[in-house]
C-alpha cells in the first residue's frame, strides 16, 4: 500500500521517515511545486558539497535529485487533487534500482552539467510521463532526459572542472518512491509529501 507522509520545512535525511509536522494552512494562492526522485545520502550531501566546491550558488537550496516535474506553478486550491493523482501514479510503480555513474553535459543548449543515470532511466521515463499528466499535465521546454545536475549557469572554466569531476562519480542505490517538494519564500526547495511504490 502506498504510505504519503509529510515532509518538516527544512528536514533531511530520508522523507519516508518523516511525520507530520507542519499545519496545512497559511499557503499562498499559488504554490510552486517539483515532483523528483531523491539521492540518498552519502551521495546526496556529496553532490551537493561538489556543487558548493564549483560556486554553484543553487547548491543548498535545491536538495540532490532527479527530476520527475520541473518546477510548476499551481493553485493551493488544486493541491488535493494534485497528492490524489500523485498517489494513484505511485501505486501503479515498484521500487527500482538506480545507477548514476558519469558525467554528461546539455551544453551548449543548456550550461548544466550532470551525473548520468545509466540505470533506472527508462523507470524514470515512464514515472515522468504518468506524473505530467491529468491536474499536472504540461509542455517541457526541453525533451525529458533523466539526470542528476552538479554545476548550473556557472563560467565555462568552472563546468569544465565539474564536468571532470562527475566522470568519476559512481552511486547504486534503490528508490523506494517519490517526493513532492515546495519552492518556499526563503527560495529554498524543500520536500513536503512521499509517496512509496507498491
Amino acid at each position: 500500500m502506498t504510505a504519503l507522509t509529510s515532509l518538516p520545512g527544512g528536514g533531511s535525511g530520508s522523507p519516508f521517515a518523516s511525520e507530520r509536522s507542519e499545519a496545512e494552512g497559511g499557503l499562498p494562492e499559488v504554490v510552486t511545486i517539483g515532483v523528483s526522485v531523491s539521492v540518498p545520502d552519502p551521495y546526496g550531501s556529496a553532490i551537493q558539497d561538489a556543487r558548493a566546491g564549483h560556486g554553484d550558488p543553487l547548491a543548498r537550496s535545491i536538495p540532490t535529485h532527479v527530476t520527475l516535474l520541473p518546477p510548476t506553478e499551481v493553485p493551493a486550491a488544486e493541491l488535493a487533487k494534485i497528492e490524489e493523482h500523485l498517489a494513484a501514479v505511485a501505486r501503479a510503480h515498484r521500487p527500482f534500482r538506480m545507477l548514476l555513474q558519469g558525467g554528461g553535459t546539455f551544453r551548449p543548449v543548456s550550461p548544466v552539467v550532470f551525473v548520468r543515470v545509466e540505470e533506472g532511466a527508462q523507470e524514470c521515463r515512464l514515472l515522468e510521463a504518468d506524473i505530467r499528466s491529468g491536474p499536472l499535465a504540461r509542455e517541457l521546454a526541453f525533451p525529458y532526459h533523466p539526470h542528476v545536475t552538479v554545476a548550473h549557469g556557472l563560467s565555462e572554466d568552472a563546468l569544465d572542472q565539474a564536468y571532470e569531476q562527475a566522470k568519476g562519480f559512481r552511486a547504486a542505490f534503490r528508490v523506494p518512491g517519490f517526493s513532492l517538494s515546495r519552492f518556499d519564500a526563503d527560495e529554498v526547495w524543500r520536500p513536503w509529501r512521499a509517496y512509496r511504490f507498491c
